[in-house]
């Protein structure tokens, strides 16, 4: 059974193993085995957007919920992640650096009860492929919102700083899509 306290709990005292990463994933893996567990804990998502569960300096925990046709564009972590899907799908496309931006380097596409491990040099770009919300569970091996990041520009894949207020925005119209009205 899914306990939110317990799961953090559980990830801070995987950081102290021999592979913190592995070990997360691990924990991220057997939480999603049980999706309806997680619904029970947290809530059926309704909206798109990132829960805080967790933050400290070397780790954070996020419900990560991505908008019905959500694309979200190239970008790095600068940090390891352990990614699990507990409704919905994510379609990631992965990328390397290349001498004039990004090269294409696969794909990964994730269904519920799936988890995905994560470098820390990875690049990425997700799409929600469904017409409903997919939430996840978001485990990173650092302070994900302290960390500068990167994004690149889906079209010209010209490197630019991380936007958070543009990646807010983003959430925000998808939940416009979502439920109808105007952006509060």
């Amino acid at each position: 059974m899914f306990e939110k306290e317990r799961f953090i709990e559980d990830c801070r005292a995987a950081l102290k193993e021999t592979d913190p990463h592995a070990a997360i994933r691990e924990l991220v893996a057997r939480a999603v085995s049980e999706p309806a567990q997680i619904m029970r804990a947290l809530g059926e998502p309704t909206r798109a957007g990132v829960d805080t569960i967790y933050r400290s300096d070397d780790l954070t925990i996020l419900n990560l919920c991505w908008g019905p046709r959500m694309v979200f564009k190239p970008h790095d972590h600068r940090m390891w992640a352990a990614i699990g899907i507990y409704t919905g799908r994510e379609e990631n496309i992965f990328y390397r650096r290349a001498e004039h931006g990004l090269t294409r380097h696969g794909t990964k596409v994730l269904n519920v009860k799936d988890t995905a491990p994560l470098g820390a040099a990875i690049i990425h770009a997700v799409t929600n492929p469904l017409d409903q919300i997919t939430a996840a569970i978001h485990v990173y091996g650092g302070d994900f919102f302290a960390t500068p990041r990167s994004e690149w520009d889906p079209k010209t894949f010209e490197e630019h700083p991380y936007d958070v207020e543009h990646t807010m925005r983003a959430f925000e119209e998808s939940n416009v899509r979502l439920h109808g009205g105007a952006l509060r």
